[in-house]
């Protein structure tokens, strides 16, 4: 942790200067405080009197960091999460990250500096090693996203059961060429749910194709980018695997655009059982997820842990994915696994 040596050292200036724009001194030139100031900033330098003042502060506002507003499942989360924290009279603020690994650590500084009291990441950008020195500023929770080496609670689904059953599905229905669509690949969630997808091809006999992989793919544009490179390939998948409901409405909206049909030439699984699943025709198979239940459990653990001062412990609790069967892979039916 940095000193306020190490601050005058980096200004340029005498320990007795910085101790006096600490202090808010008046005989400071403006140019000296702006120096030390960008100092401390670059540093991470909180004064010990105000850290000790600062960790006895509550300010009553959680910060969430999610990666896209406007996809379904966090906007769903958000609503569910503000609905829980206004029940216990606190505010809740959402940190769009947009999948930047600068923008996740610059809002985490919100908590070094006591502008929130906790910060529940449903996403993750950067190693562990980077977020987990912010853990002795505040609790942090992870919900949705988790990581198995983090000394924090983690509020997760079982993703690779989920990767499992809807793969299962797929072969179930006959399928043998699956493609395989996820989100971002430095994401847990989206590491498991290939694990589930793997083992549900190899306990069938089936060969996972590489060339059948497609990663980074969270958004309709995304599906539609996916079919047409499916709608190229010599070797075609008959079915298909996706890691959101947005990319699977964007398969099935360009796959109807190019005279396929589904799920007769492509059977689509979705991911979530958002809105989107049921409005879409074909209607999406999709796993769905627990999300308020999921929300409402993250913020119960996390004002347990403001109010108990703990930041660290490894608590993890779990909640079950279940399949929701519709037409995109199975015609006129409607039923849950």
């Amino acid at each position: 942790m940095s000193t306020i040596e190490d601050v005058a050292r980096l200004a340029g200036l005498s320990r007795t200067t910085v101790s006096r724009v600490i202090n808010n001194h008046p005989y400071v030139s403006e140019s000296k405080k702006r120096v030390v100031l960008e100092a401390m900033e670059d540093l991470g330098y909180v004064p010990n009197s105000s850290a000790r003042s600062l960790r006895n502060q509550k300010t009553e506002i959680i910060a969430v960091f999610i990666p896209r507003v406007l996809n379904p499942f966090f906007s769903q989360f958000i609503e569910s999460l503000e609905m829980a924290s206004s029940e216990r009279n606190y505010q809740l603020i959402v940190c769009q990250t947009q999948y930047s690994p600068e923008k996740e650590l610059k809002y985490l500084n919100l908590l070094k500096t006591k502008q929130v009291d906790g910060v529940i990441l449903a996403s993750l950008e950067n190693e562990w090693s980077k977020i987990e020195p912010f853990s002795e500023y505040g609790p942090i929770v992870l919900c949705n996203e988790f990581e198995e080496s983090a000394n924090v609670p983690m509020v997760r689904l079982d993703q690779e059961y989920g990767g499992y059953i809807a793969t299962k599905h797929l072969i179930e229905q006959g399928h043998r060429q699956i493609a395989y669509c996820c989100g971002g690949h430095r994401s847990n969630v989206a590491r498991a749910r290939e694990k589930g997808f793997r083992q549900a091809m190899s306990e069938a006999g089936y060969l996972f194709v590489e060339n059948l992989a497609y990663r980074d793919a969270f958004n309709i544009e995304d599906g539609k980018r996916v079919f047409r490179e499916i709608r190229e390939l010599d070797q075609k998948p008959t079915a298909v695997f996706t890691g959101a409901d947005e990319v699977a409405a964007g398969i099935i909206s360009e796959a109807k655009k190019s005279g396929w049909h589904i799920p007769a030439d492509l059977a689509v699984v979705g991911f979530d059982n958002q809105a989107i699943a049921e409005l879409l025709d074909p209607m999406i198979t999709t796993v769905q997820q627990p999300v308020k239940e999921m929300a409402k459990k993250a913020m119960d653990v996390m004002i347990d842990k403001i109010n108990s001062k703990t930041h660290q412990s490894h608590e993890i609790y779990q909640f079950p994915l279940k399949l929701i069967v519709r037409d995109s892979t199975v015609l006129n039916t409607i039923q849950s696994i």
